[in-house]
C-alpha cells in the first residue's frame, strides 16, 4: 500500500476574492492543507469531490492539486457543480466570507475503497465534511492520527464534533482571546486528545494533556488572510510529523501562515 505522510479529506472550492484584493483562486481547508503540505516536501494525497467531467471549476481544482504534487487518484467527480466561496478582503487584509455554495462537497464522504486507503497514511486531516461525523467516527481509535478543523462553517453540529480526534484545530477572533484556555479545556473534555487554537495576530494556544503552550504570531502587514489558518495547520502538522516539539510546531505554523498572508488565496497560483 502506498505510504503517504498526509491525506487531507473534505472541502475544495473556487474562492472568488474581491475588495482590497481582486482574484479567483482554488481553495478550501482540505485543499489548502494538502497543497501546502506537498510544497513543504510531504507525500500527500487528497480525497474530495468536484463537479462532473467538463466542469471548468472542477478541472481547475484537479489541476492545481496535481501541479503542486498532490496525489488526486481519489478525487471524485459528482453531478453537483464544484463549490464556490465569495470572499471580501478589507484594507487591512482581513477576509470575510460573504457566500458559500458547497456544491459537490455537500453530503460527500469517502467510500469503502477510500477508507481502506487511509490506513497507508501517517496522518489524516479532515477539513469541511458534511457527513454527520461519519468519517471521523470510522477513523478515530485506529492506528492513524486524525485532526480536524472545527472552525469551518459546518451545516450540522455532528460535522464538527471532536470526540476521538488526535488534534482538534480551531480558531477564535482576537476579541475573544480571553476565552482561549476555557475553550481548549472544553474541547479536551468533549473527547479531543489535544487542542490547537489560532488567534490571528494574537498568536496561538495549544493544550496537550495537562501541558499548555502559547506562541506569538509574526508581525506582518497582510495582503490577504484567506487560508492563513489552513497554513498554520499545515505548518504545525508538518513540523510534528518531522518530530518537532509542540512549541516548535506552533512557531512553524505561524511562519507558514505569515507567508500565506502575503499573497491572494491559500497558496500561490
Amino acid at each position: 500500500m502506498t505510504q503517504f505522510d498526509l491525506i487531507a479529506i473534505g472541502d475544495n472550492c473556487i474562492d472568488e476574492i474581491s475588495g482590497q484584493v481582486d482574484a479567483v483562486r482554488v481553495g478550501g481547508n482540505a485543499v489548502n492543507v494538502a497543497v501546502q503540505a506537498a510544497l513543504q516536501g510531504l507525500r500527500v494525497a487528497y480525497m474530495g469531490a468536484v463537479g462532473p467531467q467538463g466542469d471548468a471549476n472542477g478541472d481547475r481544482v484537479a489541476e492545481a492539486l496535481a501541479r503542486n504534487g498532490v496525489d488526486i487518484r481519489w478525487l471524485e467527480r459528482r453531478e453537483r457543480p464544484t463549490a464556490v466561496t465569495r470572499i471580501h478582503v478589507d484594507q487591512a487584509g482581513d477576509r470575510k466570507i460573504l457566500y458559500e455554495d458547497f456544491g459537490a462537497c455537500t453530503g460527500w464522504q469517502p467510500d469503502a475503497t477510500r477508507m481502506n486507503a487511509l490506513e497507508g497514511a501517517r496522518h489524516v486531516h479532515l477539513g469541511w465534511l458534511n457527513d454527520g461525523g461519519a468519517t471521523r467516527q470510522r477513523l478515530v481509535g485506529g492506528d492513524v492520527p486524525v485532526s480536524q478543523d472545527i472552525s469551518v462553517n459546518a451545516l450540522t453540529e455532528e460535522d464538527i464534533a471532536v470526540e476521538g480526534l488526535t488534534i482538534a484545530f480551531a480558531s477564535l477572533p482576537e476579541t475573544r482571546s480571553d476565552e482561549t484556555e476555557n475553550f481548549a479545556a472544553d474541547l479536551l473534555k468533549r473527547g479531543a486528545q489535544a487542542a490547537v487554537i489560532s488567534l490571528g495576530s494574537h498568536g496561538s494556544f495549544a493544550r496537550f494533556g495537562n501541558e499548555s503552550y502559547r506562541a506569538q504570531a509574526l508581525a506582518i502587514t497582510p495582503v490577504d488572510t484567506t487560508g492563513a489558518g489552513d497554513s498554520y495547520i499545515t505548518g504545525f502538522l508538518t513540523a510534528r510529523l518531522a518530530g518537532a516539539s509542540v512549541p516548535d510546531a506552533m512557531h512553524a505554523g505561524h511562519a507558514l501562515a505569515a507567508k500565506t498572508c502575503m499573497h491572494p488565496g491559500g497558496f500561490v497560483q
